[in-house]
């Protein structure tokens, strides 16, 4: 019986080794999966690259794990933000490396990697220092940049309702980057407020299907 239902967070993280890449979900703290986050602090794993929309906001979550020293890399659209206090003490004392990429792009970049595709290319940055080193195309008249996907060997996401199958639905603005994480790394584990049935879940509601999902973990009384 196909069942990917974990019984904790901690047990999900013990195939998280040293110098992993993981993309984290989440725009702000909208639709971050909290509990999966302190679990994967608490493996300590060392040298992780982590990909993600922000780099952590107040002292929870990411910020969080920014703080731990797990993490050697980080590549997102928006580092600083005014409560991003923690990432920013890091990259000026020269404790973690950035790769700053439009949001558009990183969400392309990641959909290239689930989907299977050689890169990708895109008008945005062309022309700034985001662009220098990078090859560049003119199609159709118009200036693009080249691109490559981004694939991961994890990624952690928070969905609304799951199955024992990995079916996940989201809930409002929650469904941001999950479902495109999800097909772009070679292990999900997504958290969710409940688990329901098979067959609970309508097929016309379930926006990541269980194919992308290896792991479940239901965390009660959290809303996502």
């Amino acid at each position: 019986m196909l069942n990917k239902v974990t019984d904790s967070a901690i047990e999900a993280m013990s195939n998280i080794n040293d110098g992993a890449t993981i993309l984290i979900g989440g725009f702000g703290l909208a639709g971050q999966p909290a509990q999966l986050i302190d679990a994967l602090i608490a493996r300590n794993a060392k040298n992780l690259t982590i990909v993600s929309n922000n780099a952590g906001n107040g002292e929870t979550g990411l910020a969080l794990l920014l703080k731990s020293g797990c993490v050697q890399k980080i590549i997102c659209s928006f580092p600083r933000q005014h409560d991003s206090h923690i990432f920013d003490g890091l990259y000026r004392a020269g404790k973690i490396e950035l790769e700053v990429v439009p949001q558009g792009t990183l969400a392309a970049r990641m959909q290239a990697g689930g989907s299977g595709l050689g890169a990708i290319y895109t008008p945005t940055a062309f022309g700034t220092l985001l662009a220098e080193g990078k090859e560049t195309r003119v199609i159709d008249g118009k200036n693009y940049v080249l691109e490559y996907p981004i694939k991961a060997d994890f990624s952690l996401i928070k969905a609304f309702k799951g199955d024992r199958w990995g079916n996940l639905t989201y809930r409002k603005a929650a469904r941001n980057f999950g479902p495109i994480m999800a097909a772009a790394s070679n292990h999900t584990i997504a958290q969710v407020s409940e688990v329901v049935e098979l067959g609970a879940l309508d097929p016309e509601h379930i926006v990541t299907p269980g194919i992308f999902v290896h792991e479940v973990i239901c965390i009660q009384g959290e809303v996502s």
